[in-house]
């Protein structure tokens, strides 16, 4: 292996026995450049593209109870090209990471404390809070975009060096943007929305494959909103307005409690993708909390939407802990919380919605082949969970054509990241391709990247590469095709980044 240690950044943690500081959730602090990695059986020669993950790894002693989203964002990153890999990660400068830099320690509380604990004004549609940027990554207009789910500015990265270019600038200055932008691979149009607890709460827009923004509207809802999620067809965008949010009598004392209105029901606002409010189409729906949709596509009068039903959006407390501590376990533990892959139906002459499960397993953070991206696909890939935990232990494959499925276990103690799928070179099928994901073994006190065969996930990895050092686990994940974000790059008149130094 040869890897370089490019930088340590300092840190004032203390020890701590957190279960989101410790074990699999280790932060760190090093910043490395590595390639010529130590590699189990043989990298394939028709992947070329990169794999980004975001990371929440705190570098500070928390003002009071840590979250694991208030982690401080570090993109990790493997590039794919000829039969060889390269491997970066850098901490996301946000302003908030300099200025705390700066101060030596936190400025923000988490969304686990009082706001009013804050030592300044911040970001988010929560306010007074620290825009980590850690939640969420794409890749549009020959860049990352790395996103803060409760609303931040949105940070540029190279894809290939990690080179940073700051803050961008048609993100909206008052409202920010949401995690989980996405990205139409066939236009090159990117469609985002933001929340906030001011009127209209919601706000929607569209950034061309130039990277200009071309559209942007007020999406009213009835109140604050806890949104965390969107989904997109040809011709129109979906956005939820769901039964769980902020409980207007505490949050009338500044208080911050989520609760779930379990007589509302699930709303969905569906808009021509340029589309205007006077255009949008609402349907009403079971009462749940949707963390991530999936596909969705049109068919007839009808759009089909796929996405993860929560049959228990406010769980119970984890038992023998700390009532506080308890609670946060519950909303991180996917089997207190219970969602399922879930399809919706909604008919755009009738007005009608139709529902239904099509698993009744834990299912959660899946990925599709973006290059079908708003059209019908068939295949799924959904990641299981460790019970009482947020930690990723295999991946199920769901074939819709068929109603069959595969799986595969990561192995004991072993916990991936969201699972993007990456098309070979020249594929030829939906699911000709591979499955990539960063695994931190704890077993063997390191990380690796796997490559699984998309067609055979239950045969496991076809490679491992093994990272200069373990890394904190960690949650969203993308993948960027090499080809096509070279030529973007090129139109675009980015300097292309070298894949190895």
């Amino acid at each position: 292996m040869t890897a370089h240690l490019i930088n340590t950044v300092p840190h004032t943690l203390e020890p701590t026995d957190h279960p989101y500081m410790t074990g699999a959730w280790t932060p760190n602090f090093d910043e490395y450049d590595a390639h010529d990695m130590e590699v189990i059986g043989e990298i394939p020669k028709d992947i070329d593209g990169v794999y980004v993950r975001n990371t929440e790894n705190p570098i500070h002693k928390p003002i009071g109870t840590y979250h694991p989203f208030d982690g401080d964002g570090m993109i990790h990153i493997m590039s794919f090209r000829d039969g060889k890999a390269f491997y970066r990660n850098r901490f996301v400068r946000t302003k908030a990471f300099e200025e705390e830099m700066k101060e030596g320690g936190a400025i923000w509380a988490g969304i686990a404390e009082n706001p009013k604990k804050s030592k300044r004004e911040g970001w988010g549609a929560q306010g007074r809070l620290k825009d980590s940027s850690s939640t969420d990554v794409v890749v549009h207009a020959g860049r990352v975009l790395s996103t803060f789910y409760q609303c931040g500015d949105g940070y540029r990265l190279d894809p290939y060096t990690l080179d940073q270019s700051g803050p961008e600038s048609w993100v909206p200055s008052d409202y920010g943007i949401s995690a989980h932008p996405k990205v139409d691979e066939r236009t090159g149009e990117l469609m985002f929305f933001n929340y906030s607890k001011e009127a209209p709460y919601m706000h929607y827009g569209v950034v061309d494959k130039d990277n200009q923004l071309t559209h942007y509207v007020p999406i009213e809802l009835p109140g604050p909103r806890l949104p965390h999620d969107m989904a997109y067809t040809e011709n129109y965008s979906i956005l939820a307005d769901l039964p769980l949010f902020w409980d207007p009598d505490a949050l009338a004392k500044g208080f911050h409690a989520s609760r779930f209105f379990r007589d509302l029901p699930t709303r969905f606002a569906i808009i021509p993708r340029h589309g205007q409010p006077e255009d949008i189409k609402w349907f009403e729906a079971d009462p749940t909390y949707v963390l991530h949709w999936m596909n969705a596509y049109e068919e007839g009068d009808e759009i089909i939407l796929d996405g993860y039903f929560q049959e228990e959006p406010q769980p119970q407390p984890l038992e023998h802990m700390h009532p506080e501590l308890g609670q946060m376990m519950a909303f991180l533990d996917e089997h207190s919380f219970r969602p399922k892959l879930h399809r919706w139906r909604f008919n755009l002459k009738t007005g009608e919605t139709k529902e239904e499960h099509l698993d009744d397993r834990i299912l959660e953070f899946g990925s599709f082949n973006q290059d079908i991206g708003g059209t019908k696909g068939r295949y799924l890939y959904s990641t299981t969970t460790k019970p009482g935990w947020f930690l990723f232990d295999g991946v199920v494959k769901h074939d819709f054509e068929t109603g069959q499925s595969q799986s595969v276990s990561f192995g004991d103690n072993r916990f991936g990241s969201e699972a993007p799928f990456a098309p070979r070179q020249n594929a030829q099928d939906e699911d000709d391709g591979y499955l990539v994901s960063f695994i931190t073994d704890m077993n063997e006190n390191r990380s690796e990247c796997v490559l699984i065969d998309a067609k055979n996930i239950e045969d496991g990895p076809v490679c491992r590469i093994i990272l200069p050092r373990r890394i904190s686990s960690g949650t969203h994940a993308t993948w960027a095709d090499g080809p096509r974000l070279r030529e973007t790059q090129s139109r675009l008149g980015i300097t292309a980044g070298e894949m190895a130094a």
